[in-house]
Parts: C-alpha cells; structure tokens; sequence
C-alpha cells in the first residue's frame, strides 16, 4: 500500500477563507495551508468581513474561531452560512476552531451544521487531518427553509463520528 499525500485529498484546489481576529493566528493558518499547497488561502478579521468575502470570490471550506470577533462570533457566522435566505455560499464547508472540547460545543457545532472542529491549539497534524476530513465527506447537504448543510442524519452520530475532534 503506497501513502497518499496531501494532493490525494484535493487539497490543491481548494479555497479556503480563515476567520479570526487574532492576527498571529490567522498568520499561522495561512503559511500551513500554504505549505500544504492549497490553492488559495485568504484571511480576515471578522464576520461581517468574511460574508462580504464570500460575496464576492467563491471558497470550498471556512475556517472560523467560535469566539466573539466584535461584534459577531464564528458561530453567528455558521448560523449565517447555514441559512438559506441569508447565505452567500450555499455549499462551502465550515471547520470551528475553539479552545473548548467538550461534548455540548461539539454537539452545538455539529447541530448548526459545521463539518469539522479543531481544537486549540493545534498542530500542522491536525490541521491537515481536519481537512482531510472535511474534503473528503460525502454527507449530502440538506435544505429546508430554515436550513442548509451537511446531512447529520447520513453518519454515525457519535461524537468520534463525523466531526472528529483533532488536536
């Protein structure tokens, strides 16, 4: 059996908008995804910012800080991306980051329709797993009218299940 690198997952076309208004870790994100050769990266400080982005250039995947970032959170922002009135990019898939892992955020997260979470602090390892992960779900999105993402329904449910808690 060979080793599948980073290419195998696609991860070289992917578009990825990183939300966080700690500028160092935006810094970070945006070298690691570079360096695992993703195809555009951008940054910016907030949510209101990351919507007018999303309008304007097409993203595959959001990375989100869950906190407050004055004066909405990351998870405004989930909320925002999951409802089909509101959001600008239907079908982009949304990995929280928190310093918080216990069981009621991940239920919350996965519950308002995120694909992934990753804890803080992280490694390159896990950052690249999440991904991974994220790239590679083949949960169909649902739309109701007061909801559009990843079928939770079409996986096993427990909290090691679809959203896999990487450190």
């Amino acid at each position: 059996m060979t080793e599948q690198t980073q290419d195998d997952y696609g991860i070289s076309r992917q578009r990825v908008l990183v939300v966080d208004d700690n500028a160092a870790l935006r810094g970070l994100l945006r070298v690691s995804l570079n360096a695992f050769g993703v195809a555009k990266v951008t940054d910016v400080d907030g949510v209101d910012r990351a919507l007018a982005q999303l309008r304007q250039d097409p993203y595959d995947i959001v990375l989100t800080d869950w906190k407050k970032m004055r004066p909405r959170s990351g998870f405004d922002l989930l909320r925002e991306l999951r409802d089909p009135q509101r959001t600008p990019a239907p079908g982009v898939k949304v990995v929280m980051l928190t310093a918080y892992d216990d069981a009621e955020r991940i239920t919350m997260a996965r519950a308002a329709g995120a694909n992934g979470f990753l804890v803080k602090p992280f490694t390159a390892a896990s950052l690249s797993q999440t991904l991974r992960e994220v790239i590679t779900d083949e949960r169909n999105f649902i739309q109701t009218e007061t909801f559009l993402g990843p079928d939770r329904r079409s996986r096993d449910r427990s909290l090691d299940g679809p959203m896999t808690i990487a450190r």
